[in-house]
């Protein structure tokens, strides 16, 4: 690969609901430029983009991979994206490097739910393409899809090219503003023909079109056009790459990427008119958009380069984490497949390989000249499982194998439940979370199980009981003694509260910590079902003491001893957390959204207009929420969003509570 300037350089990322065909665009692109010489079907597992195993398998992206090619004294640096919601964040790094998004949508099934949530991620003036892909498939229509463009989205749509024919009857296309038609063959070759007599007066009022956008970018040109003189076609191109790379109008073309129809045509119109990156001489500056954890080549950060030049054997400045990193080998990649780079012009995309500190979302950039570039907003994980795995000697093996994915994938998060114990993977929904667990099976030999989290219940009292514990016991020498009197009260506003009332020394001074002590060491297990109490108040009012064999020992086993009896007499209930939910949707979804809270326990609090959206506001059980993401997913076609946090504790309703009890009595009897 030649090496390119600043000026001939495209980075369009290529974005679509997953089945769209953006892959075998992809690979049609690169067949066209000679960069391959067959084309790979994504069926086979033979594509460029899609090398991954997991993506092999699943037969879809999943990671957004570079494919550059070269096509009329430009680089095309394309990143295929992933087109379902999990992984989202991959689309969102992939849009925050690149000056041009082109939607690919199906002609077969329109508009899909993905294409609208990334429409609106590059609603900031990025400049857009569609290509409506698939013409040839049964149920195929151009104008359908065009109307569904223009309903969804309201944009300045601009037709650039027309087909010829539908499903099976699909030949070839018309470039509107050459007037010239083509057909293809088997082989994916344009044959020039005349324009079907049909087509003739669509074809002059999309021109005619065409040529007021390009009015319309330039003021000279605008005012030439309304005093009615005809621009050439030299003003026609100017104005019309002005339009487009302003973001006033959106070109839509068509064709079949699977039979490389009309693939070129599109591909003139990223070179010719879609804009290159911003000149930017001054010292060096680039951002980290993607982190891979290759097994062979080691940890790979894929990086865009925004002012200066990277060079091969440089040291560079990590502004977020403050530390130098060594820049050895750079190259490019075209799939899997490397291609060795010295330096890299602003602009470009390249990859760096064994970087120590860095990680996705952090600047490169000249010590003495630091500078910290804006980072990638990724979305909050919100499908969590437990996990843990299979043998129990990879407990360790485990713990080094997620802290690199953690590093590869921003939006997966493992903790641990200090209070379950569970280790705790949260992620964007069920297939990345599955796709997660066998990349740890295959790279790094760690089989793991999942499970829903167990959800982190209390125990408390709803009556005040007065309650004796006594610790005697004579072994020859000095015995035991302990004995306390305690009075266990609910306490509403807090976990737990500790006082004494001791008159005349019944128990001395020196032995209330002890009981203290042993009251905070029976919190830890109800009598239920073995969960922390909380809401507890406990006063030590009396008790007596032994001259010799008192000790804190005893005064604690003793407490412990109290305590327990006590909570079993005062009325003990189950508390489960509940969560302050809120929930953001189209409102047409607003119905189900409560009728689902309703049949979750939930309390429904508000909602809340915002714009197109509704903001719903509820608070509902913990239990009820682990496969929210996924409810909501399937609820509102992938259109909703939530976040939850902690509100509060209540009470477990009885029949629900006996249950839990039995379950929980049943694991520890195991145990």
């Amino acid at each position: 690969m030649k090496n390119y300037q600043t000026g001939q350089l495209r980075n369009i990322a290529v974005v679509a609901h997953g089945g769209a065909g953006k892959t075998s665009l992809a690979e049609a692109m690169l067949y066209n430029t000679g960069a391959i010489n067959r084309l790979g079907r994504v069926e086979d597992g033979t594509t460029t983009a899609d090398y991954h195993q997991e993506e092999i398998n699943r037969k879809i992206t999943i990671h957004t991979s570079i494919v550059p090619c070269e096509w009329k004294g430009c680089k095309l640096n394309l990143l295929d994206t992933p087109g379902y919601s999990d992984f989202i964040g991959e689309v969102r790094g992939a849009l925050r490097v690149v000056e041009n998004a082109l939607f690919v949508v199906s002609a077969v099934d329109g508009v899909e739910v993905q294409t609208e949530i990334i429409w609106e991620l590059t609603e900031s003036n990025l400049p857009r393409a569609v290509y409506i892909n698939k013409m040839d498939r049964e149920n195929a229509s151009f104008y359908k899809v065009l109307d569904s463009l223009k309903e969804h989205f309201g944009a300045n749509f601009i037709v650039m090219s027309l087909p010829i024919g539908a499903e099976a009857s699909f030949a070839g296309v018309v470039d509107v503003l050459a007037q010239k038609a083509y057909s293809y063959g088997a082989d994916g070759k344009a044959e020039e023909i005349p324009v079907p007599a049909d087509l003739a007066g669509a074809v002059q009022e999309h021109r005619e079109k065409l040529i007021e956008a390009a009015a319309e970018g330039d003021d000279e040109l605008l005012m030439k056009y309304l005093e009615g003189e005809e621009l050439t076609a030299e003003e026609v191109h100017t104005g019309l790459r002005k339009s487009i790379q302003s973001a006033k109008f959106v070109p839509v073309l068509c064709g079949s990427a699977t039979r490389n129809i009309a693939v070129t045509l599109l591909m003139d119109v990223l070179a010719d008119y879609f804009p290159a990156p911003a000149a930017a001489d001054g010292p060096l500056s680039a951002l980290v958009f993607k982190t891979l954890a290759d097994p062979y080549v080691g940890k790979m950060s894929f990086l865009r380069v925004f002012s200066g030049r990277l060079k091969s054997d440089s040291t560079v400045y990590n502004s977020n984490k403050e530390k130098a990193e060594k820049i050895g080998q750079i190259f490019y990649l075209r799939g899997k497949n490397q291609i060795a780079a010295e330096t890299v012009p602003a602009g470009d995309i390249a990859i760096v390989v064994k970087l120590q500190e860095t990680l996705t979302g952090d600047t490169l950039c000249e010590k003495d000249k630091p500078v910290v570039l804006e980072g990638i907003s990724f979305p909050e994980p919100a499908f969590s499982v437990a996990i843990q795995p299979k043998s129990k000697g990879d407990e360790d093996k485990l713990s080094g194998a997620v802290a690199r994915i953690m590093e590869e994938d921003q939006a997966i998060r493992v903790y641990k439940n200090l209070e379950t114990k569970d280790n705790i993977m949260t992620g964007m929904g069920e297939m990345h979370l599955d796709i997660t667990l066998e990349k740890l099976k295959r790279r790094y030999g760690v089989d793991v199980v999942m499970d829903n989290p167990r959800v982190p219940y209390r125990e408390t009292i709803r009556a005040e009981v007065k309650v004796e514990g006594k610790h005697k016991k004579q072994t020859g020498g000095h015995g035991q003694y302990g004995h306390v009197w305690l009075r266990l009260e609910p306490l509403p506003e807090g976990p737990f509260e500790f006082t004494e009332e001791i008159f005349g020394g019944s128990v001395p001074k020196q032995y209330v910590p002890a009981v203290e002590k042993g009251v905070r060491e029976a919190l830890n297990e109800g009598v239920l079902a073995g969960y922390p109490v909380t809401g507890v108040k406990v006063v030590l009012y009396d008790g007596s003491y032994h001259p010799v064999d008192s000790s804190e020992l005893a005064f604690k086993l003793a407490t412990i001893l109290a305590f327990k009896k006590g909570a079993q007499q005062a009325k003990p209930v189950l508390l489960e957390p509940v969560m302050n939910v809120e929930v953001i949707v189209p409102e047409s979804y607003m119905g189900d959204i409560i009728g689902d809270f309703n049949t979750k326990r939930g309390r429904i609090l508000g909602m809340e207009p915002e714009g197109k959206t509704t903001r719903v506001k509820a608070m509902v059980p913990l239990a009820e929420m682990y496969r929210y993401a996924i409810d909501l997913k399937s609820m509102t076609q992938g259109r909703g969003s939530f976040r939850m946090e902690f509100a509060s504790y209540e009470e477990v309703p009885a029949r629900l509570s006996e249950e839990i009890i039995k379950k929980a009595k049943a694991e520890n009897a195991e145990k």
